[in-house]
């Protein structure tokens, strides 16, 4: 009786706003701060203030984590439907609060749980100004990540997936880089920049998806996922719901050539933000194309799968040559990014088991791999704060435990056998081939040119001699640093070398996935 009603908890809802109450508890604390005459908190409570605000988003991303892990334990990965459904009345006419997940969305969820007190640990002695806004951006952020991968009605997914804009916006505009950029005659903070670019790009692009979301509903009269799922919206119409969606959500991953505010967005966020940036923001897209694009627009993604296939292999070769050719690593690592979202929807649009799971399998790896990489960039550039590669060189006579760390999540970024990241090119790869071989050819060869520019960045930050005198004293990482990139590493090197246990979760909805769109095609004549 017990375990019954354990099991029959809102789980998923606990987990989706669980970070909230660490916010509000932030945001008490701030208000009923100590101020003097001038509304201005003194030094000594600020400091206070600020320690109590790292505390309490600490304690609540590792309290969402365990959430979201007992959620997982009611999850049975052999059933493909959707599980722990929660649905209630809201704003009536079809439209409903409905949160659920399934073997695509729920380790998802957990990589953003996992991530986060990943991201507040890497912040503990970076970010000194604004600690406890700060911290309330990142708790509200989880919050929104959360509700993407768990909404089952569209609405309530376009809440979350526009709303986690707010505070990625403010992280990069508020605690980004410093430095100023010249634009159309002014001249603006960097940071500012990157954050209006990063903020206009996305949401331009998700007028369309809204659109598109009102029109569906005046058609099916529901917003349910599921039942949408399960509608047959004709040939033209499917084309178009098909680009508006598109339009979204290849900012989002982002494709090419919509990729231009990616390395300004990395190059000026704070270290947690690049790592949240990249572990968890930029697989909304790759899901909303596995959410909607191929479940309820199967015939429009046959028509467009060969644009999508040459948009990837240009991501994929194209960013990796502008990659090699950087001299700041923030930079290089964003280019790294697009090129390696490439192999995700080369994967997605090829509708084969080995494609979608290996493009699935990617956006798991890279969540590991990249996040990583961005926190060792975050290591060095709070020692010497500068991300130029030329500012480096030899750093292994004096960090040799980094220089370990480094070189992992370098050979994982190539997609070294061993790694995570070497599974999720070889399955997409091999889902190309059973297409167009010569898609499979083109990938191959952008793995080749990361292997260049992978190594290039190592090669010159950790090899060589040491003698730049800023370095002779460059202290190696400490606990804080070293523990997150551990586990980080851990687990790319657990998926490499068996990687069953996600492709076990993966595998029943997206057998599922893939016997619908087949469906689909044989009944539309394709």
């Amino acid at each position: 009786m017990i375990t019954e009603s354990f099991a029959q908890q809102p789980w998923l809802s606990f987990t989706v706003f669980a970070p909230l109450l660490g916010a509000i508890l932030i945001a008490v604390a701030r208000v009923m701060a100590r101020t003097d005459d001038d509304g201005v908190i003194a030094k000594k409570d600020q400091e206070q203030l600020a320690s109590n605000a790292r505390r309490v988003a600490m304690i609540t991303t590792i309290g969402v984590l365990v959430v979201s892990l007992v959620a997982y334990s009611q999850f049975d990965p052999s059933i493909a439907g959707f599980q722990l459904v929660e649905q209630a009345a809201w704003l009536g006419g079809g439209i409903s609060y409905k949160m659920g997940v399934d073997g695509i969305s729920i380790l998802f969820v957990l990589l953003t749980t996992f991530i986060m007190p990943i991201c507040i640990l890497a912040s503990w002695n970076s970010i000194k100004d604004r600690v406890a806004d700060y911290m309330i951006a990142f708790l509200v952020l989880e919050t929104l990540m959360l509700g993407v991968f768990c909404a089952l009605d569209l609405f309530v997914f376009y809440i979350f997936f526009e709303a986690s804009l707010i505070p990625m916006f403010l992280i990069i505009g508020v605690w980004g880089s410093k430095g100023t950029k010249e634009f159309a005659g002014y001249t603006m903070p960097s940071r500012v920049y990157a954050a209006v670019k990063f903020f206009l790009f996305t949401l331009v692009g998700s007028l369309l998806l809204l659109v598109a979301m009102a029109w569906m509903y005046s058609k099916a009269g529901t917003t349910d996922i599921p039942t949408l799922q399960q509608f047959e919206f004709s040939h033209g119409a499917q084309r178009w719901l098909w680009i508006a969606f598109f339009a979204s959500f290849a900012v989002k991953m982002p494709m090419w050539p919509v990729h231009t505010w990616l390395p300004d967005a990395h190059v000026q966020a704070p270290t947690a933000g690049s790592v949240v940036l990249a572990a968890i923001l930029l697989k909304m897209g790759g899901y909303g194309f596995l959410r909607f694009s191929l479940p309820m627009f199967p015939l429009a993604s046959l028509d467009f799968a060969p644009l999508v296939y040459a948009l990837s292999i240009v991501a994929i070769i194209y960013t990796s040559l502008v990659a090699l050719a950087q001299e700041d690593m923030k930079k290089l690592i964003a280019y790294s990014s697009v090129a390696h979202m490439g192999f995700v929807t080369m994967g997605i649009f090829t509708g084969t088991k080995q494609g979608i799971e290996g493009g699935l399998f990617q956006m798991l790896s890279h969540g590991f791999i990249s996040g990583a990489l961005f926190l060792c960039v975050g290591v060095v550039y709070d020692r010497m704060h500068t991300r130029e590669i030329a500012a480096y060189g030899g750093l292994v006579h004096r960090m040799p435990i980094y220089a370990f760390l480094f070189l992992f999540f370098t050979l994982g970024n190539v997609g070294l056998p061993g790694t995570s990241g070497f599974v999720g090119e070889i399955l997409a790869m091999t889902g190309a081939f059973k297409v167009n071989s010569w898609i499979a050819f083109f990938a191959a060869f952008g793995v080749i040119l990361s292997a260049a520019y992978a190594l290039r960045l190592y090669r010159q930050v950790i090899y060589g001699e040491l003698v730049k005198e800023a370095l002779f004293e460059i202290p190696d990482v400490n606990w804080r640093e070293w523990a997150p990139l551990g586990l980080l590493m851990a687990f790319a090197l657990f998926l490499g070398f068996y990687p069953g246990p996600a492709l076990d979760v993966f595998s029943p909805a997206v057998d599922l996935l893939i016997e619908n769109y087949d469906a689909a095609l044989s009944a539309g004549g394709q």
